[in-house]
């Protein structure tokens, strides 16, 4: 349970993650418009670490200016279900919680 919680633990990996499921491969700056509140710096680090782990690709064109692509790798592409399943239950329960914010690490409703 750890192993895999680490691979899609904090804040925006889940939600970098439901975008390239959704729309396929994307640039940095495609991702970065989809998740508007992300710091420049925080997707930097967090596609870092989904690329370390495997979960994600980075393809980088030699040409100018730099082009960069993100896409699912196929362990990625094997974390499609327990998104989709954490997706569903927070749909469902969206009303009970609502939007829930973060005091010392923990959910403050």
């Amino acid at each position: 349970m750890e192993a895999a919680i680490s691979l899609i633990d904090g804040k925006w990996k889940c939600v970098i993650l439901w975008h390239l499921f959704s729309e396929g491969t994307l640039r940095f700056n495609e991702i970065r418009k989809r998740v508007p509140s992300i710091t420049q710096r925080m997707l930097t680090n967090q596609l870092r670490e989904l690329e370390q782990d495997g979960i994600i690709h980075r393809e980088v064109y030699p040409q100018v200016p730099p082009k960069v692509e993100y896409c699912l790798t196929d362990l990625g592409q094997s974390l499609e279900k327990i998104l989709f399943a954490l997706k569903q239950w927070g749909d469902a329960h969206i009303d009970q919680f609502g939007k829930l914010t973060l005091v010392d690490g923990h959910p403050n409703p």
